[in-house]
């Protein structure tokens, strides 16, 4: 008997995850795949490029630590060596027209104390005053879904939640605070006001507990590869195999024939005893309308929201004019910078980089997409000038500009979203056989779709081997 066949489709990380995982744990029952992929490139939103002769990551340039799936995977794949971590770690935020630290010591931009809380001078008077006494605040004990937005202004006040952390916690899903589920997103903040009363004293347990881990020890929080996050979808692709890879090759179609199913892409009918849905939510919704309109309809339903990033890379030797630090964040409306890396301070330098200044812009977010109708030129010359205002040190014109843009990038986990999930899931469970898996579900970031490309896998060889495959969890990992 031939081995079964399962279909992956989509070639992002989460995809490429899956495939390799389904080929790694046959343990004995060897699993054939072929993976498809609409585009004339695998990696999804993981790209880097030459800037001048600077690498630079035009998408995600790291992933987190303390998530370990990206990591173990890297490891797997023998790049485990190869790993580094950010050489500057201290962080800014855009506030009362200038750049101040976030707190040096803080779990998701709260920091410890409220001492701490009411010396930072990111806030006025009243602002830090509100945000000091967040212990008096009543504690929301129902389990209704609600907004970031809305759980950071009941504890901390308006501008704590505008200025201070919703910065951080939004931008890294380029969303609107005001309309992204907290329970999705950072279902931790809830805990810590439910658990501890307060999320000054939430932070505060966090933060012990993992200094307790680490045995007080500075742990670094997102590593990547030496050389760009290319090289891992590299390794990645020779893993799998070319053969079993295919690119400009998307999946038109998608029905159940007998015990299996039948992929229709623009070059042939392939057959499959299973299939991985690793694609962006609309994508899925189109293959699965025929048969399951109202789960189709549900992943119409999950947004996502357009970006680009603008590098800019600066002449030799103006990199030591920039502060000593990662970059910044901007508040919603502040400017149109959402957030901006200084990619020559963050990561260990390259021989190749001659004391030059790069620097990465992220723009466009939910809600405020009006930076991505400019031109390119346009574009880098208004993030150009906005940096040279964040740090006037650094006015120089570059040598180098690249515009990237991501259309329909990034999903947004409005409030419902996990509510959402588990009506898909319920519906999704009549198509034995297809499974979901990738950043519009369960975790945006890479270790977040390696982790849910494996348990795809993991949940597609249950099936193969006649076992009951599991729902996948509806609640999001604790970070």
């Amino acid at each position: 008997m031939s081995a079964p066949h399962v279909a992956v489709v989509g070639g992002g990380i989460t995809g490429l995850a899956a495939a390799q995982r389904l080929l790694t744990m046959a343990n004995g029952s060897p699993i054939e795949v072929t993976l498809l992929e609409s585009s004339g490139r695998l990696g999804g939103k993981l790209l880097t490029v030459d800037v001048d002769g600077t690498r630079v990551e035009a998408g995600a340039d790291s992933f987190v630590v303390r998530k370990p799936w990206a990591v173990e995977l890297a490891k797997e794949l023998g790049l485990g060596g190869e790993l580094v971590v950010p050489a500057a770690n201290r962080a800014f935020v855009w506030a009362r027209g200038k750049l101040v630290p976030l707190p040096a010591r803080s779990a998701f931009g709260i920091p410890p104390s409220a001492t701490a809380l009411f010396r930072w001078p990111g806030l006025s008077a009243r602002g830090r005053l509100r945000a000091a006494t967040e212990f008096l605040r009543p504690i929301r004990r129902d389990d209704d879904d609600e907004s970031i937005e809305s759980l950071l202004s009941r504890r901390l006040g308006d501008e704590a939640a505008r200025v201070l952390v919703g910065p951080l916690l939004a931008g890294l899903h380029a969303g609107d605070p005001d309309r992204l589920s907290v329970r999705a997103t950072f279902p931790e903040l809830v805990t810590w006001e439910q658990g501890h009363d307060s999320l000054i004293r939430g932070a505060r347990a966090a933060l012990k507990a993992a200094e307790e881990t680490r045995d007080h020890r500075p742990a670094a929080l997102f590593t990547t590869v030496w050389g760009g996050l290319t090289r891992m979808i590299d390794t990645l692709e020779n893993a799998i195999g070319r053969e079993r890879i295919r690119v400009h090759e998307p999946a038109l179609a998608l029905r159940a024939q007998g015990r299996g199913f039948v992929v229709q892409t623009s070059k042939e009918q392939l057959e499959a005893d299973a299939v991985v849905l690793a694609s962006p939510a609309f994508e899925v919704a189109r293959l699965l309308d025929p048969s399951l309109p109202d789960a189709a309809d549900e992943l119409r339903a999950i947004p996502y929201a357009s970006t680009a990033t603008v590098a800019l890379v600066y002449p030799e030797g103006s990199g030591e004019r920039l502060p000593q630090g990662s970059g910044f964040v901007v508040p919603q409306g502040e400017q149109m910078i959402t957030a901006c890396t200084w990619l020559s301070r963050k990561w260990p330098a390259e021989e190749n980089d001659a004391g030059r200044a790069v620097v990465r812009c992220f723009v466009g977010r939910a809600g405020d997409e009006r930076a991505l109708a400019l031109p390119d030129d346009e574009l880098t010359e208004r993030v150009r000038a906005e940096v040279a205002l964040a740090v006037p040190s650094l006015r120089d014109r570059p040598d180098a500009t690249l515009v990237t843009r991501w259309d329909r990038a990034m999903p947004q986990y409005e409030v419902g979203h996990l509510a959402r999930l588990e009506r898909i899931e319920r519906a999704i469970l009549r198509f034995p056989g297809v499974f979901l898996a990738g950043s519009a579900y369960r975790g945006i970031g890479i270790a977040d779709c390696v982790r849910q490309g494996q348990e795809a896998a993991a949940r597609a060889r249950d099936h193969l081997h006649g076992r009951a495959a599991p729902a996948a969890p509806l609640q999001q990992e604790v970070r």
